[in-house]
């Protein structure tokens, strides 16, 4: 049940994890990383995701230490997601990376851990590495980012664990349906990065149209869209007011209407590289 920012969902392996969470994508390592941090966790937030290659994960374990000391909470309460880079992947290097996240996050355990990218030919090495660390302990549940059906299939010929999330770019310009329904077939969690395109769509005429008929702002109409076709959402801000904003999409729902005019709107456009042609 969607009823507020805690709300969560059940990944394959039976963890819980929000529907809702905090981006930190592009913010840079100091006062603005950490003071929007302590304000999503002030606020209600529960998930954040950072990962290595953000060079800021330092920033991130300072500002979780502060903001859960400031709202009375514990670590536990919260659900810490990090990812391994490109350079990194391999078995031993995959391992290695682990190690140097937590240290700079401050953290015991990570909630989940990802495989940023596809890299062909090495992404296996690393699901490897990703797996002992779930069976270690070290991480509460194991997942990839940007995986295209194909990159799921051939992992899971080998796999012992299968991923339980799939975090992609994810917006109404580009609805996932295939990855969607393949992901839904096997129990992995579709979760959406970049879910308001950078601020492409926030003066579409036809989500503004929708935006107004609701009393809400694009960017809420369209993260609400995000939770009501079952994909977690983690979209990314500095500014409190706008973390409050984001964040207040569980006063109202979606017709199936209004749903299906949104899934209208996709044209498979990308603002992030193509996983099948991108340059590692």
């Amino acid at each position: 049940m969607l009823i507020d920012l805690q709300s969560t969902t059940t990944l394959s392996n039976g963890i819980k994890m929000p529907w809702f969470g905090l981006g930190v994508f592009k913010v840079e390592e100091g006062p603005e990383l950490i003071n929007a941090v302590k304000v999503a966790i002030k606020h209600g937030y529960r998930s954040i995701d950072t990962a290595s290659i953000y060079g800021n994960e330092e920033g991130v374990g300072k500002a979780i230490i502060e903001g859960i000391e400031e709202a009375g909470i514990s670590r536990d309460d919260l659900f810490i997601t990090s990812k391994v880079w490109n350079a990194d992947l391999g078995y031993e290097s995959t391992l290695n990376a682990f190690t140097t996240s937590l240290n700079k996050l401050g953290l015991d355990y990570l909630n989940l851990y990802l495989i940023h990218w596809p890299v062909e030919g090495k992404y296996k090495e690393a699901w490897r590495a990703l797996e002992t660390l779930y069976k270690e302990g070290k991480v509460k549940a194991i997942g990839v980012s940007n995986f295209q059906i194909h990159h799921l299939e051939e992992l899971m010929k080998e796999a012992e664990i299968k991923p339980m999330i799939n975090q992609v770019e994810y917006h109404p310009r580009l609805t996932q349906k295939d990855l969607h329904a393949f992901c839904q077939k096997h129990g992995i969690q579709l979760e959406a990065w970049s879910p308001l395109m950078q601020g492409q769509l926030l003066d579409h005429p036809d989500l503004l149209s929708i935006a107004n008929k609701y009393n809400k702002t694009v960017a809420q109409i369209i993260l609400r869209w995000d939770l009501q076709n079952g994909v977690i959402t983690i979209p990314k801000s500095t500014k409190e007011h706008r973390i409050i904003e984001n964040s207040t999409v569980f006063d109202f729902e979606l017709s199936q209407e209004d749903i299906k005019r949104i899934n209208q709107l996709n044209q498979d456009l990308r603002v992030g590289p193509d996983p099948d042609h991108f340059d590692f």
